[in-house]
């Protein structure tokens, strides 16, 4: 049975994407940040266009910045958003 996570946009990328979150399938085993990004781009273009504009994406998995290798399991929160900038 497969479960769900939370997937949460912020900045620009949820201006591009158009939304602020939506729900993703998750299998059983769960799948790796870099697995979800690929299936959250391939089932909508205006998430993989985002995505290519922001090549250094970053990630917090249940609030906890993660790496790319992380893995997401169901019933957990992702949080996508662009590098930090500031000055």
């Amino acid at each position: 049975m497969t479960g769900t996570a939370n997937i949460l946009y912020f900045a620009a990328l949820r201006e591009q994407i158009g939304r602020e979150s939506q729900l993703a399938a998750i299998p059983p085993g769960g799948v790796t940040v870099t697995g979800l990004l690929g299936q959250l781009g391939a089932a909508d273009p205006r998430v993989a266009s985002a995505f290519a504009a922001e090549p250094r994406l970053r990630v917090a998995v249940n609030q906890t910045l993660g790496s790319l290798d992380r893995i997401v399991q169901p019933g957990d929160e992702v949080a996508i958003f662009p590098p930090m900038t500031g000055g």
